[in-house]
């Protein structure tokens, strides 16, 4: 089954980018910008921004102020956040794990991570930034109990589609993928993945034909 989505998925992803942007500029007292400047900011162009915020229903600036920055994260928002929030599963609190707990501790947002899990019995039924590890047997009646939907993997390779499998049969319906290993889901279930090594190689490349 392929998932059609009403907005498509490389219009989401400059969503997120323009909301970090516009965040900062808020943080920074700033109240409105220009497309053109938003799209200096997120490495677009103002034709695109345009586009990207007339889907959410932002038609257009004021011609002498331009765009209202918290008007913009506010429709960007509804976009994004689910209202009653989602929840998160991570397996894998090794330090990768711990430092993304971490992180996510603090950070506001519809996004929670709520429970952790791994199989090595020094760390089980502790807490990493007031979020309780369990057993990796107890997976799938806590993501019923608590209603989770994204499962993080910060597991070693070898391991990963093993968890994916899990979570899938758990009823996660979106997995983000740390783990250096590809993985083979259902068409039903979102997965994104995170390659640090392939993203060092892309820089390495760049940095070396600066010179």
């Amino acid at each position: 089954m392929k998932i059609k989505y009403s907005i498509p998925p490389k219009t989401i992803e400059r969503l997120v980018i323009y909301r970090r942007e516009l965040e900062e500029l808020k943080a920074n007292r700033l109240s409105h910008l220009y497309s053109h400047q938003l799209a200096e900011l997120a490495n677009n162009t103002s034709a695109q921004v345009r586009r990207d915020l007339m889907i959410i229903g932002c038609s257009g600036g004021n011609p002498r102020n331009g765009y209202n920055i918290e008007d913009l994260i506010e429709n960007i928002n509804d976009i994004l956040e689910a209202k009653e929030g989602q929840k998160i599963a991570l397996v894998g609190v090794g330090n990768l794990g711990k430092a993304i707990l971490s992180y996510s501790s603090y950070r506001h947002s519809s996004l929670s991570i709520v429970a952790a899990f791994d199989t090595d019995k020094e760390i089980i039924g502790n807490s990493f930034s007031n979020c309780k590890c369990y057993h990796m047997d107890e997976l799938k009646d806590k993501i019923s109990e608590l209603g989770i939907e994204i499962g993080i993997i910060t597991a070693p390779g070898e391991y990963a589609q093993q968890i994916a499998d899990s979570m899938v049969k758990a009823g996660i319906k979106g997995i983000l993928n740390f783990a250096p290993a590809s993985l083979n889901i259902p068409a039903d279930v979102y997965l994104d993945r995170i390659d640090i090594t392939m993203i060092l190689d892309k820089i390495g490349y760049f940095t070396q034909n600066m010179k």
